[in-house]
């Protein structure tokens, strides 16, 4: 049997050695440069746009990924066995073991990290329908040809059983960062929402993580800041849904203010510091 008890203290340890985040910025704004915020030692990037150019300096450990059944494979390695997974699907017991007998120095590896960094769920999403084009499930059975609506019922299941197995990943924080693209209408009002193919597994996010992030450039208006992606001096993270700059956010810890400096282990270590009282 599968269940147990867990204990205050323990869920007090776990809470204190894993989260769950997203991270979404305009293109250039330096995402992918948070992983020097980060202990090299103890992450691991997960890259998917071949975009370590801008950190070809970090001394961390990288595992390019260029399919999604790579990123399928890799979930699983990061992630362990799905006890709910049916045998001969993704994540069950059987794939798990396959990964483990043919990638050893790979489970070595990521065995010490304690931070996966996926860079990027955009492009994590575009392999995933580019894989989803290819299934079965994509072609009509009437007719034999393509089912796009098929494809996109793949990719979102696919796509959201992937993120969720990596949020259980045991003990570890899972970072997804990914493009926030800027939506302009007919009446000139702007909005902004992370770039992802699909629509479900983009609504579905911010229910999956711990936290939401968007990261931008601001420029300081007295005690306050002003949000101008464009020419803005500084970059800030905003953390919280309530915010008068229209980015996406969420914060479950709740001790994040409105808008942190860009450092990931700060964030982190305020994410999971002790409560007051």
């Amino acid at each position: 049997m599968a269940l147990r008890i867990i204990t205050a203290d323990q869920r007090l340890a776990e809470a204190h050695a894993k989260t769950t985040m997203a991270i979404f910025g305009p293109s250039g704004v330096g995402k992918t440069s948070l992983l020097k915020t980060l202990p090299p030692a103890e992450t691991l990037c997960i890259d998917l746009e071949a975009g370590m150019k801008s950190v070809q300096d970090w001394p961390g450990d990288s595992i390019p990924v260029r399919s999604f059944g790579d990123a399928l494979d890799v979930g699983c390695l990061v992630g362990g066995v799905n006890p709910a997974a049916d045998e001969k699907t993704f994540f069950c017991e059987s794939h798990y073991r396959h990964l483990v007998d043919a990638y050893p120095d790979l489970v070595r590896m990521i065995a010490g990290k304690r931070i996966i960094f996926v860079d990027s769920i955009t492009d994590l999403t575009r392999l995933a329908m580019v894989w989803a084009k290819t299934r079965p499930e994509a072609q009509s059975e009437r007719t034999g040809k393509p089912d796009t609506r098929g494809a996109y019922g793949l990719l979102a299941r696919e796509t959201i059983g992937l993120l969720k197995h990596l949020q259980h990943a045991p003990g570890r924080t899972v970072i997804f960062v990914g493009i926030l693209e800027r939506i302009t209408d007919e009446f000139n009002r702007i909005t902004w929402q992370p770039q992802m193919e699909g629509g479900k597994a983009a609504r579905e996010l911010p229910g999956i993580v711990d936290q939401v992030i968007s990261m931008s450039r601001f420029t300081a208006d007295g005690d306050a800041w002003r949000h101008e992606p464009d020419r803005g001096e500084v970059r800030r993270f905003v953390c919280q849904a309530a915010n008068p700059f229209g980015l996406p956010g969420k914060d479950r810890s709740g001790r994040l203010d409105l808008t942190e400096p860009p450092d990931l282990s700060a964030l982190i270590r305020k994410i999971n510091q002790p409560s007051k009282g």
